[in-house]
């Protein structure tokens, strides 16, 4: 399965029992190989989270997991708040940020993969990010990473305490 694929694959499963619990569904990454996976969720709520709540989070996660097995062999579970490096992975996300500074990462294949600059909104299921004096657009299941690149105060104007912490679980 293709990677984005897989990761979009783990928001479905994940999603309803983050929203259940109050809480939104950030990001998903997959960071390592067959070796050992590590699962990255990035959650957030109306007040931020800490890591009490990702704790809890991660809880209520780790049976729909088991139940649905769609990673072969072990892996990691990790839920954490987004940080000062938020990532950024839905259309609608690209629209609240828009004036934000991002940087974007492709997936392989384009000549040029990386960007960093600011976005300049969504067109379909098209990301723009200006840079470099110019606006470049690409299709958004064309990203492979992109995160923002917030200043202290755009941070704590999000909303997230700067004191959240980010809590693990156990191997699953």
């Amino acid at each position: 399965m293709h990677p984005l694929e897989f990761r979009n694959r783990l928001r479905s499963l994940c999603e309803p029992t983050i929203d259940q619990l109050g809480f939104e569904l950030i990001a998903v990454e997959v960071l390592g190989g067959a070796g050992g996976r590590t699962v990255r969720l990035s959650v957030d709520g109306p007040r931020g989270v800490g890591a009490d709540d990702c704790a809890r989070i991660s809880r209520h996660l780790g049976p729909v997991l088991d139940e649905s097995d769609p990673i072969q062999g072990s892996y990691r579970l990790e839920v954490s708040s987004p940080g000062m490096d938020r990532p950024v992975q839905r259309v609608s996300d690209f629209e609240r940020f828009v004036g934000y500074r991002a940087k974007i990462r492709l997936v392989e294949g384009p000549p040029r993969r990386r960007y960093t600059g600011t976005l300049a909104g969504v067109d379909g299921p098209e990301v723009l990010i200006e840079c470099e004096g110019q606006t470049y657009q690409f299709p958004i299941d064309e990203i492979e990473h992109a995160r923002l690149v917030l200043s202290l105060e755009e941070y704590e104007s999000l909303g997230s305490a700067p004191g959240a912490g980010s809590g693990e679980s156990d191997d699953q």
